[in-house]
């Protein structure tokens, strides 16, 4: 019996990940898959499917996700990325939870369970990684950003006991481009609190977010994948401020 539940996947030439997500959540009475015009074969892959596939131009994360929200036809809205994947105990208490009564949680956070390079990460910042990703539809929408954007809510956001798993890494060349990104849309996020660029932003604060996540949160637990892994998220840090630094050179140009 299919349940009363709209899942919704954003993709981007996603043709490694999408066809065994879609066979995971095919329990859903709707699928929405929300492409940004993929050049690859995911939109072949979608079409094999009961998915219904919507195509819109990405203008960012937040914006594509609360528009796939306003296209769900039921209450409860489950949002998810390609390369994620359902725990057969979160599938579980997913589908418990959208057979309740609504009752007094608007939505819910999830932790994730990361891998990366083959390996799975259990420090290196990353051990209380959590989303909000299943949610009622008219109580929850994204906020504004650009990089971790988030779902604000008009009710109470309540937490599923079991993990959702997060495969984000396909290559070396792809995560180093997918950091690379998020820092370039970051630097926008950060542009209007931070005057000038200094050596503090540019040496300090990525050497600061290397040892916090090595050090302090013990990435070096998760040996050298731990330490790829910090080393890039502290040149991301530094990718955000050199974008900042050029973006205030092109303003002071312009004014």
């Amino acid at each position: 019996m299919k349940l009363p539940l709209t899942v919704i996947i954003p993709t981007y030439n996603e043709e490694e990940h999408i066809a065994s997500l879609l066979e995971q959540v095919t329990w859903a009475d709707e699928i929405l898959v929300v492409d940004s015009f993929s050049t690859d074969a995911t939109v072949e892959l979608v079409e094999e499917t009961s998915a219904r596939l919507l195509q819109r131009k990405y203008i960012g994360p937040a914006d594509q996700k609360n528009w796939g929200i306003r296209q769900a036809k039921h209450n409860w809205v489950l949002i998810l990325d390609a390369d994620e994947r359902l725990s057969p105990s979160l599938m579980k208490e997913i589908k418990m939870v959208i057979q309740q009564p609504k009752g007094d949680c608007a939505g819910y956070w999830m932790y994730r369970q990361n891998y990366f390079m083959g390996k799975k990460i259990n420090y290196s910042g990353l051990q209380r990684d959590k989303v909000i990703r299943l949610i009622q539809r008219d109580l929850c929408a994204y906020n504004n950003k650009q990089v971790h954007e988030e779902i604000e809510s008009t009710g109470k956001i309540g937490f599923l006991q079991h993990k959702l798993e997060h495969y984000t890494y396909k290559n070396l060349a792809h995560f180093l481009a997918k950091n690379e990104r998020y820092a370039l849309w970051s630097a926008e996020d950060h542009l209007a609190k931070t005057k000038r660029v200094t050596w503090w932003h540019l040496f300090v604060k990525p050497l600061g977010r290397f040892f916090s996540q090595y050090i302090l949160k013990r990435g070096f637990l998760d040996g050298q994948a731990g330490f790829i892994f910090c080393v890039i998220m502290a040149w991301g840090v530094f990718l955000r401020y050199a974008r900042i630094k050029e973006l205030l050179r092109e303003k002071k140009a312009k004014d």
